[in-house]
């Protein structure tokens, strides 16, 4: 590699320089970042780069705010667009919708192009605008609660981990009754069942619900409803392979999901984009190393995905960055410190491009220490330049096509093509609905769920009571009708006149025939006396 002519590098200092550039002296397919920065000055010949081979092995993008994070991700996805691999940003400000449009050249551009020796032309990126449940200008993107799955809700509703389990159980009884929870509303009917006279024998077996949990649950629900949440949940459901998507000239397509109109709702968007990466996890067949990868997804605001997340929570993540890189999807982590971002995470990130800190505060002062025991040894003082670099500028190491660190170099970053700042609103709408998605996933679509089912057979239960409790009274008031039926037929039997006797019964009643019935009864009593007892008749 030839000699530096910057006058800033005499010739006998750029020997270490020259030891770091060659750690990116790469053979194949490789993203061009920037000039390596050495001694004060920028090395325009030795330029810092990443191969593409290894942009599935994760990375960080790290500085603090107004340091150049976001025009990182918009030149790295440019690259990667360019070399035909498809991208997925997160526009939380929406300033990231320029990469559909061309960039407009100015001096300040200029100079940073002579600076890198950048051959910078404006050029527009095949993009396509998506929108969280369709708040805010895109195609919506909606989940399903099924889908999205008790872990991930019971962090954006701020369970403890007793409420998340006892949400696991009711997501497992919604599953094995083959209740699909498609919205908000599905899941609120099949915990209300669960703590009716009705559903709680249902759980009796395996735990129950308390009426206390599903009632934290319950609010939660409301709260989050009253947020606006209920609009992210339902169908059609997104379909996250649209983002491996190329245009028909080949180039990468650059899925932009706008986040401005929620922006108030970090936990929201942050557990949302999880939710994205893990259903790309589930679906993805493995495939092992590429030569290039599937999908680069950049993860920002990366911050609220961790702050107060449950330990389930924590692995889920793990777990799913480990394993989603033989599934050829990278994934880059955008946020201000490494200390964001657990270390079990952090350490499965291959590639670092980390912009200025500050060190205001001690706060401040520990987070650039921590930051820079992240990096490999160097020959810079890290903690020196660090919070001497200027926006657009960051400290790089990244894996070499062999799999090893490359050395920490120091690098002023290339310029993107396209547009740095957003599109007029009226080009982001025309953009959006000439899309081909827009038909599939524009309308939103409720067909019968849990909370149909439930409420059709509460219904039937109510219906079938009611027709009970009615026979009963039916059968209630037959019963009285006919013992009041028996009372007057024996009182009109009492109160009837008795009719006058025969001629045979006055006979019989009177005193006479009851005089002579006497007398003739003893001396018939007297015969019969006699002839049981065997005494003989006295002659007279």
């Amino acid at each position: 590699m030839s000699e530096s002519t910057d006058p800033a590098v005499p010739a006998d200092q750029t020997g270490p320089a020259d030891k770091i550039a060659s750690g990116y002296a790469f053979t194949g397919p490789a993203l061009d970042l920037g000039a390596l920065l050495w001694d004060g000055g920028c090395l325009p010949d030795r330029q810092i780069r990443i191969p593409l081979s290894m942009l599935n092995r994760h990375g960080l993008v790290a500085g603090a705010t107004g340091t150049g994070k976001t025009k990182t991700l918009q030149l790295i996805a440019e690259q990667l667009s360019a070399n035909g691999v498809p991208v997925f940003l997160a526009d939380v400000k929406g300033d990231v919708s320029g990469i559909s449009a061309p960039g407009t050249a100015d001096p300040r551009i200029d100079e940073r192009a002579r600076e890198v020796a950048q051959k910078w032309e404006p050029t527009a990126y095949p993009s396509e605008f998506y929108s969280l449940g369709g708040i805010g200008p895109g195609i919506p993107v909606r989940s399903t609660v099924t889908s999205f799955g008790p872990v991930l809700l019971s962090k954006v509703l701020q369970l403890n981990q007793t409420q998340e389990q006892s949400l696991g159980l009711i997501f497992h009884y919604a599953d094995t009754k083959g209740l699909e929870l498609i919205d908000l509303k599905d899941l609120r009917a099949v915990v209300a069942f669960l703590v009716s006279d009705q559903g709680k024998p249902e759980l009796k077996g395996i735990g129950g619900l308390s009426t206390v949990t599903a009632g934290v649950i319950l609010r939660a629900l409301t709260a989050f409803e009253q947020q606006g949440a209920a609009e992210f949940f339902g169908e059609p459901e997104f379909d996250t392979s649209e983002f491996l998507r190329t245009a028909p000239d080949g180039r990468g397509l650059v899925s932009v999901l706008e986040l401005p109109a929620v922006q108030d709702k970090p936990q929201l968007f942050s557990t949302f984009l999880m939710w994205l990466l893990a259903d790309l996890y589930n679906d993805l067949p493995e495939v092992g190393d590429l030569e290039e990868p599937k999908l680069v997804f950049f993860f920002d605001e990366a911050h609220l995905l961790f702050s107060g997340a449950s330990k389930a929570f924590l692995t889920s993540i793990t777990q799913t960055v480990r394993l989603i890189r033989s599934k050829g999807v990278g994934v880059f982590f955008v946020t201000q410190t490494p200390k964001d971002v657990p270390a079990d995470v952090l350490a499965q990130l291959g590639n670092r491009v980390q912009h200025a800190l500050r060190a205001f505060t001690p706060d401040d002062a520990k987070a650039l220490k921590a930051t820079v025991k992240t990096f490999p040894n160097s020959a810079y003082d890290l903690e020196e330049l660090l919070t001497g670099l200027g926006t657009g500028e960051a400290v790089i190491t990244v894996l070499s096509e062999k799999g090893a660190p490359t050395p920490v170099a120091a690098t002023r970053l290339r310029a993107p093509q396209s547009l740095m700042g957003p599109i007029e609103p009226a080009a982001l709408d025309r953009a959006v609905k000439s899309s081909l998605l827009w038909s599939r996933y524009a309308e939103p679509v409720d067909r019968e769920s849990a909370y149909e089912r439930i409420s059709a057979e509460q219904a039937a239960a109510e219906a079938r009571a009611e027709a009970a409790a009615a026979a009963a009274e039916a059968d209630k008031q037959a019963k009285e009708a006919e013992k009041e039926a028996e009372k007057e037929a024996a009182k009109d039997a009492r109160s009837a006149p008795k009719p006058d006797p025969s001629l045979a019964e006055q006979v019989v009643g009177s005193g006479l025939f009851r005089s002579l019935a006497r007398s003739i009864g003893t001396q018939l009593g007297r015969e019969i006396s006699r002839s049981v007892f065997g005494t003989a008749r006295k002659r007279r």
